[in-house]
């Protein structure tokens, strides 16, 4: 008689143990439990995803946008590069989002006085309209928080989601900001 096989997607996870043979926690083994770490991500993700769709809704820009103007308009005048240290990701991912709030007339690009090679980014009256209907970034009470918490335990945090990152193998997935497609 066939039996049917379980969907590894959607099948239950049973608690990840760790083994006695030393290996490191591996599912189904004795010891250590998951879900504390499932429910901060889901807690995390959920209000992150929830508070892009509202922005979304509400003011017709990612929450990844709201972001790069609240940054611009903390420190106006930025490069690409100066914005994307400000918003921790890189330089062409932070340009992506740039192109899409200029096409929007929200940020302007202008040659910098000093040296005109130098695009200088600023908020349009548009721009700062715009922030002045909008909530908080919810990227910027993450960061917030995280500043907030002890050296160690931040560290740890680090640490932490870098090495779930590499057991995952998606350390060479590329750093988007939340809930912005690169294209």
């Amino acid at each position: 008689m066939n039996q049917p096989v379980a969907d590894p997607v959607i099948a239950p996870i049973p608690s990840v143990r760790a083994t006695p043979a030393g290996r490191g926690p591996t599912v189904g083994d004795v010891g250590v439990d998951v879900e504390p770490v499932f429910n901060a991500l889901r807690q995390i993700v959920h209000t992150l995803h929830g508070a892009s769709r509202e922005i979304e809704r509400t003011l017709g820009i990612t929450g990844a946008q709201l972001f790069v103007l609240a940054q611009l308009r903390a420190t106006p005048s930025l490069s690409i590069n100066a914005l994307a240290e400000r918003t921790m990701t890189h330089q062409s991912t932070v340009s992506v989002v740039v192109n899409r709030l200029v096409r929007r007339a929200l940020v302007k690009k202008v040659r910098a006085a000093a040296d005109a090679r130098r695009v200088e980014l600023t908020l349009t009256p548009a721009g700062a309209v715009l922030l002045g209907k909008a909530p908080e970034a919810m990227q910027v009470r993450l960061a917030r928080a995280i500043v907030s918490l002890e050296p160690a335990t931040r560290d740890a945090l680090g640490q932490g989601l870098g090495d779930l990152v590499r057991a995952l193998g998606v350390a060479d997935a590329p750093v988007a900001m939340f809930f912005e497609t690169l294209r």
